[in-house]
Protein backbone atom coordinates (compact mmCIF):
# COMPACT_ATOMS: atom_id res chain seq x y z
CA UNK A 1 0.00 0.00 0.00
CA UNK A 2 1.06 3.56 -0.53
CA UNK A 3 0.95 6.74 1.51
CA UNK A 4 1.38 10.55 0.86
CA UNK A 5 -1.12 10.62 0.83
CA UNK A 6 14.38 -5.81 -0.13
CA UNK A 7 25.09 -4.55 0.15
CA UNK A 8 26.06 -7.20 -2.27
CA UNK A 9 23.56 -6.14 -4.89
CA UNK A 10 23.15 -2.52 -3.92
CA UNK A 11 22.03 0.12 -6.37
CA UNK A 12 25.60 1.34 -6.72
CA UNK A 13 24.37 4.95 -6.68
CA UNK A 14 25.88 7.72 -4.66
CA UNK A 15 23.80 9.75 -2.24
CA UNK A 16 24.22 12.73 -4.54
CA UNK A 17 22.65 10.84 -7.41
CA UNK A 18 19.70 9.98 -5.20
CA UNK A 19 18.99 13.59 -4.33
CA UNK A 20 21.46 14.66 -1.68
CA UNK A 21 21.47 18.41 -1.06
CA UNK A 22 23.94 20.47 -3.00
CA UNK A 23 24.97 22.78 -0.19
CA UNK A 24 25.04 26.38 -1.29
CA UNK A 25 23.38 25.82 -4.65
CA UNK A 26 20.30 28.02 -5.13
CA UNK A 27 17.10 26.10 -4.55
CA UNK A 28 18.75 23.23 -2.69
CA UNK A 29 16.32 21.29 -0.52
CA UNK A 30 16.92 20.92 3.23
CA UNK A 31 17.01 17.14 2.97
CA UNK A 32 18.99 14.38 1.35
CA UNK A 33 17.78 11.09 -0.07
CA UNK A 34 20.00 8.04 0.20
CA UNK A 35 19.89 4.27 0.15
CA UNK A 36 18.58 2.76 3.36
CA UNK A 37 20.52 0.43 5.62
CA UNK A 38 19.72 -1.67 8.66
CA UNK A 39 20.62 1.34 10.82
CA UNK A 40 17.50 3.09 9.47
CA UNK A 41 15.16 0.28 10.49
CA UNK A 42 14.06 1.73 13.83
CA UNK A 43 13.23 5.10 12.26
CA UNK A 44 11.31 3.48 9.39
CA UNK A 45 9.40 1.29 11.84
CA UNK A 46 8.49 4.36 13.91
CA UNK A 47 7.19 6.19 10.83
CA UNK A 48 5.23 3.19 9.63
CA UNK A 49 3.61 2.20 12.94
CA UNK A 50 0.87 4.90 13.02
CA UNK A 51 -0.26 3.92 9.54
CA UNK A 52 -0.66 0.34 10.74
CA UNK A 53 -2.41 1.19 14.01
CA UNK A 54 -4.75 4.00 12.97
CA UNK A 55 -5.33 3.92 9.20
CA UNK A 56 -6.29 1.60 6.37
CA UNK A 57 -3.49 2.95 4.17
CA UNK A 58 -1.71 -0.32 4.89
CA UNK A 59 -3.58 -3.56 5.49
CA UNK A 60 -1.06 -4.76 8.05
CA UNK A 61 -2.57 -4.86 11.52
CA UNK A 62 0.55 -5.35 13.68
CA UNK A 63 3.42 -2.88 13.29
CA UNK A 64 6.77 -4.52 12.50
CA UNK A 65 9.53 -3.93 15.00
CA UNK A 66 12.98 -2.65 14.12
CA UNK A 67 14.39 -6.14 13.56
CA UNK A 68 11.59 -7.03 11.15
CA UNK A 69 11.99 -3.72 9.34
CA UNK A 70 15.73 -4.32 9.01
CA UNK A 71 15.03 -7.64 7.29
CA UNK A 72 12.59 -5.92 4.93
CA UNK A 73 15.15 -3.27 4.02
CA UNK A 74 17.78 -5.92 3.36
CA UNK A 75 15.42 -8.02 1.25
CA UNK A 76 14.16 -5.08 -0.82
CA UNK A 77 17.68 -3.79 -1.43
CA UNK A 78 18.87 -7.10 -2.88
CA UNK A 79 16.74 -6.83 -5.99
CA UNK A 80 14.95 -3.50 -5.81
CA UNK A 81 15.57 -0.18 -4.01
CA UNK A 82 14.79 1.22 -0.55
CA UNK A 83 15.44 4.91 0.05
CA UNK A 84 15.14 7.18 3.07
CA UNK A 85 14.74 10.94 3.21
CA UNK A 86 16.92 12.43 5.92
CA UNK A 87 16.65 15.95 7.26
CA UNK A 88 18.68 17.43 10.11
CA UNK A 89 19.88 13.96 11.04
CA UNK A 90 16.36 12.52 11.21
CA UNK A 91 14.72 10.07 8.84
CA UNK A 92 11.46 11.76 7.84
CA UNK A 93 10.22 9.32 5.21
CA UNK A 94 11.03 6.34 3.07
CA UNK A 95 10.10 4.83 -0.27
CA UNK A 96 10.81 1.39 -1.61
CA UNK A 97 9.95 -1.25 -4.17
CA UNK A 98 9.27 -4.91 -3.63
CA UNK A 99 8.10 -7.90 -5.54
CA UNK A 100 4.75 -7.54 -7.25
CA UNK A 101 4.45 -11.32 -7.37
CA UNK A 102 7.11 -13.88 -6.39
CA UNK A 103 6.72 -15.97 -9.56
CA UNK A 104 9.73 -15.55 -11.80
CA UNK A 105 7.96 -14.24 -14.90
CA UNK A 106 6.97 -11.14 -12.88
CA UNK A 107 10.60 -10.28 -12.11
CA UNK A 108 10.62 -7.06 -14.17
CA UNK A 109 7.57 -5.71 -12.34
CA UNK A 110 7.61 -4.22 -8.84
CA UNK A 111 5.22 -2.71 -6.33
CA UNK A 112 6.13 0.73 -4.97
CA UNK A 113 5.25 2.50 -1.72
CA UNK A 114 6.12 5.73 0.06
CA UNK A 115 5.56 6.68 3.70
CA UNK A 116 6.24 9.95 5.51
CA UNK A 117 6.29 10.94 9.14
CA UNK A 118 2.82 12.30 9.97
CA UNK A 119 4.05 15.89 10.25
CA UNK A 120 5.63 15.69 6.77
CA UNK A 121 2.61 14.69 4.71
CA UNK A 122 1.78 17.15 1.96
CA UNK A 123 5.24 18.71 2.20
CA UNK A 124 6.58 17.57 -1.18
CA UNK A 125 8.89 15.04 0.43
CA UNK A 126 6.89 12.09 -0.88
CA UNK A 127 7.29 13.49 -4.38
CA UNK A 128 11.03 13.90 -3.82
CA UNK A 129 11.31 10.27 -2.75
CA UNK A 130 9.50 9.05 -5.86
CA UNK A 131 11.65 11.33 -8.04
CA UNK A 132 14.65 9.38 -6.75
CA UNK A 133 13.05 5.93 -6.50
CA UNK A 134 11.62 5.52 -9.99
CA UNK A 135 14.83 6.33 -11.93
CA UNK A 136 16.79 4.06 -9.60
CA UNK A 137 14.41 1.21 -10.39
CA UNK A 138 14.77 1.85 -14.12
CA UNK A 139 18.54 1.67 -13.75
CA UNK A 140 18.21 -1.73 -12.10
CA UNK A 141 16.21 -2.97 -15.09
CA UNK A 142 12.68 -2.85 -13.70
CA UNK A 143 10.15 -2.11 -16.41
CA UNK A 144 6.79 -1.67 -14.70
CA UNK A 145 5.81 -0.22 -11.31
CA UNK A 146 2.51 -1.04 -9.64
CA UNK A 147 0.83 1.06 -6.94
CA UNK A 148 -1.92 -0.25 -4.68
CA UNK A 149 -3.79 2.53 -2.89
CA UNK A 150 -6.47 1.85 -0.29
CA UNK A 151 -9.41 4.14 -0.89
CA UNK A 152 -10.15 6.90 -0.26
CA UNK A 153 -6.70 8.49 -0.49
CA UNK A 154 -6.93 11.42 -2.90
CA UNK A 155 -3.45 12.72 -2.07
CA UNK A 156 -1.85 9.42 -3.03
CA UNK A 157 -4.03 9.15 -6.13
CA UNK A 158 -2.85 12.61 -7.25
CA UNK A 159 0.78 11.81 -6.50
CA UNK A 160 0.77 8.69 -8.64
CA UNK A 161 -1.15 10.34 -11.46
CA UNK A 162 1.42 13.14 -11.53
CA UNK A 163 4.17 10.58 -12.21
CA UNK A 164 2.23 9.02 -15.07
CA UNK A 165 0.66 6.07 -13.28
CA UNK A 166 -2.52 5.06 -15.07
CA UNK A 167 -5.52 3.46 -13.32
CA UNK A 168 -6.02 -0.24 -13.96
CA UNK A 169 -9.01 -0.94 -11.77
CA UNK A 170 -10.38 -1.07 -8.26
CA UNK A 171 -10.99 -4.12 -6.13
CA UNK A 172 -13.98 -3.44 -3.90
CA UNK A 173 -14.28 -4.46 -0.27
CA UNK A 174 -11.10 -6.57 -0.28
CA UNK A 175 -9.76 -5.46 3.10
CA UNK A 176 -11.45 -5.39 6.50
CA UNK A 177 -9.74 -3.05 8.94
CA UNK A 178 -10.80 -0.66 11.69
CA UNK A 179 -14.36 -1.87 11.53
CA UNK A 180 -14.97 -1.29 7.83
CA UNK A 181 -14.44 -2.72 4.36
CA UNK A 182 -11.94 -0.95 2.12
CA UNK A 183 -11.43 -0.80 -1.64
CA UNK A 184 -8.00 -0.86 -3.26
CA UNK A 185 -7.23 1.02 -6.49
CA UNK A 186 -4.47 -0.36 -8.71
CA UNK A 187 -2.40 1.75 -11.09
CA UNK A 188 0.65 1.07 -13.22
CA UNK A 189 3.61 2.95 -14.65
CA UNK A 190 5.41 1.72 -17.75
CA UNK A 191 9.05 2.57 -17.03
CA UNK A 192 10.30 1.25 -20.39
CA UNK A 193 7.72 2.29 -22.98
CA UNK A 194 8.82 0.59 -26.17
CA UNK A 195 7.68 -2.12 -28.52
CA UNK A 196 10.63 -4.41 -27.92
CA UNK A 197 9.42 -8.01 -27.75
CA UNK A 198 12.83 -9.45 -26.90
CA UNK A 199 13.59 -10.72 -23.41
CA UNK A 200 14.94 -7.85 -21.29
CA UNK A 201 18.50 -8.07 -19.95
CA UNK A 202 18.93 -9.49 -16.45
CA UNK A 203 18.19 -7.20 -13.51
CA UNK A 204 21.21 -5.36 -12.14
Amino acid sequence: MTSESGPARSTGKSAAHLGAPTGAEPGAQPWRIRSASAEDAAACAEIYAPYVRTTAITFETEPPDAAQMARRIESASERYVWLVLEEEGRVAGFAYAGAFNPREAYRFTCEVSVYLAPDQRGSGRGRALYEALLPALRERGLRRAIALVAQPNPASDRLHASFGFTPVGTFTKVGWKLGAWHDVAWSELDMAPDDDTREPPPLR
